[in-house]
């Protein structure tokens, strides 16, 4: 049963990512079993969708992070689960930890006590490389998968049963995402032999982070589906979510996209963002207050069209505002609209996503440049 008390308390780590000079990385307090996606009658999945909701969250559970280094630990930090069952580590780095030549994920160990007594479990952490110069930011909720799940109660009642019906091997991605992801991603970094390197979690040549609208709940859910799907793998940020106007509110979705990308931005200064979303839920404003905000950080925006609708005269404004600025912007009703949109889109050679990358690389190509003049001066 969900809520028996015979369930010893587990933490289930999100996905982290750091810097040279910060950490941050997030877990929750549950007292339900890990999540088991296997296939089944829809009772089955009714199940075990239900108990991603019904889990008990646990506050006021110890927790201490560590990762250790080969003459002893890195970082050990305690901190406490809130009122949510959430435990969240924002960590400065002092002395700054160098970044490994290529993007990793690396390991972080959670250690807490429950009724069973003294436990542990791996948290995985993103890295990107020294030499890392552009990510990728990508929405989720139909831009790869409709979840169904953020919007009106009347489009959380109407799209239920892909929700709590079906798990994530019965979900279809949006055609031809996954290769638009990884031409953009570069390609998965060969696994190499590292202290801190994570088993079966291979990074993309340029990083990714996910930003959604859904709830934490559905962590294990997207992760699972990205994995069948051949997704990259990145942090996802996710909400603390509830029926309440804060999650309901149309302009809610923004709002949390504004400050993730932000929060993003801030963390890696050095680089630049391809940003890719879609028209449902307030991606192009939130995409063109980054663009505002923070100039010449954004490389390439896209855009996928679902509403079948014109665009508002607030998304009209953020397109001219995305225009103004110079920054690449394509946008198309759907990935597999036909071979001629896919051409565009970058799925045959020299498309977007080719230009794309082109564009970022003739960036990094003239900043290098500048870098050497002022070395020579």
């Amino acid at each position: 049963m969900v809520f028996s008390r015979k369930i010893a308390t587990r933490l289930q780590p999100y996905f982290g990512y750091r810097s040279a000079g910060r950490l941050v990385l997030t877990a929750r307090a549950l007292r339900s079993a890990p999540a088991a996606f296997v296939e089944g009658s829809r009772w089955h999945a009714l199940r075990t969708m239900m108990a991603q909701f019904a889990s008990r969250k646990v506050e006021g559970v110890a927790v201490r992070l560590t990762i250790e280094g080969p003459n002893g630990p890195l970082i050990d930090h305690a901190a406490t689960t809130d009122r949510a069952g959430l435990v969240h580590f924002d960590l400065p780095l002092s002395p700054e930890w160098d970044l490994p030549d290529y993007p990793m994920w690396e390991v972080a160990q959670l250690h807490w006590i429950n009724s069973e007594g003294p436990q542990s479990v791996d948290a995985h952490v993103l890295t990107p490389g020294a030499d890392s110069t552009l990510a990728v930011i990508s929405d989720i909720d139909d831009t790869i998968i409709e979840t169904g799940i953020t919007g009106s109660p009347r489009k959380i009642v109407r799209n239920w049963k892909r929700v709590f019906a079906q798990l994530p091997h019965e979900r279809i991605a949006v055609p031809q995402a996954d290769n638009f992801f990884d031409a953009l991603g570069g390609g998965q970094v060969k696994a190499e032999d590292d202290l801190h390197a994570a088993e079966l979690m291979p990074a993309t040549h340029r990083p990714f982070f996910y930003i959604s609208s859904s709830p934490w709940n559905l962590f294990s859910y997207l992760v699972a589906f990205q994995r069948l799907k051949g997704l990259p793998l990145g942090p996802l940020m996710l909400r603390t979510w509830g029926f309440n106007r804060e999650t309901l509110g149309g302009s809610s979705h923004g709002a949390h996209k504004e400050a993730a990308i932000a929060s993003i931005l801030t963390m890696y200064p050095a680089m630049q963002f391809a940003l890719i979303g879609d028209d449902t839920q307030g991606d192009l404003p939130a995409f063109a207050h980054a663009v505002e905000t923070h100039p010449g950080r954004i490389a390439a925006i896209f855009l996928r069209q679902v509403a079948g609708e014109a665009f508002s005269p607030e998304e009209q404004a953020a397109k001219a505002l995305i225009e103004a600025a110079g920054v690449p912007l394509w946008s198309g009703a759907s990935y597999a609209q036909g071979a001629e949109f896919l051409r565009e889109l970058g799925f045959a050679p020299g498309g977007a996503t080719e230009q794309i990358v082109r564009t970022v690389e003739k960036v990094e190509t003239a900043k290098e440049a500048a870098a050497r003049q002022s070395d020579v001066g």
